[in-house]
């Protein structure tokens, strides 16, 4: 069972462009099937921790509205925070899932239970990877992510009861 997910940000839940207005700010475009299937699995008691090479409030005030546990941001070697998260949430490797999209999440993604990456991910990061997504990152690769989780330990159909009995 997975207790926690792990994602990379551009690239996995955005597009990995960078977009800027002529006044120098930041856009960032996120899916909002990817953000549906985070915060119900946070329902079923998943934790969502992002860990980004990046800075920017964009990405915070996005994790933040979603419900993620933690924000690692302007992280270069992202696989020496694995020490700390297996300590604060007192669990083990094979119970983190990691999506990833580039060479730079090469070496979390080794140390990680379960492996994913969007479809248009890096040649070397689609070799090690258990899950590949068929939609590209920022398209909705999370959420397929997410499913196939859920599915494999027998909890997506609860997500759809849900919804069913309060939409009817």
């Amino acid at each position: 069972m997975i207790d926690i997910i792990i994602l990379d940000i551009d690239g996995t839940l955005t597009d990995g462009k960078l977009y800027f207005t002529n006044s120098g700010e930041e856009i960032k475009a996120f899916n909002v099937k990817d953000g549906l299937g985070i915060t119900q699995a946070i329902k079923l008691g998943k934790k969502f921790i992002a860990i980004t090479g990046r800075k920017s409030k964009i990405v915070e005030n996005r994790c933040l509205e979603l419900g993620f546990s933690d924000i690692y941001q302007g992280v270069k070697d992202k696989s020496s925070l694995l020490e700390t998260i297996l300590k604060n949430y007192n669990t083990t490797l094979e119970k983190i899932a990691y999506m990833g999209d580039d060479i730079n999440d090469l070496s979390i993604m080794n140390k990680c239970g379960l492996k994913g990456a969007p479809l248009n991910s890096s040649e070397d990061i689609l070799k090690i990877s258990d899950f590949t997504s068929t939609k590209n990152g920022g398209d909705g690769a999370v959420r397929e992510f997410i499913e196939f989780i859920l599915k494999k330990e027998g909890t997506w159909q609860k997500i759809i009861e849900n919804f069913i009995s309060t939409n009817q």
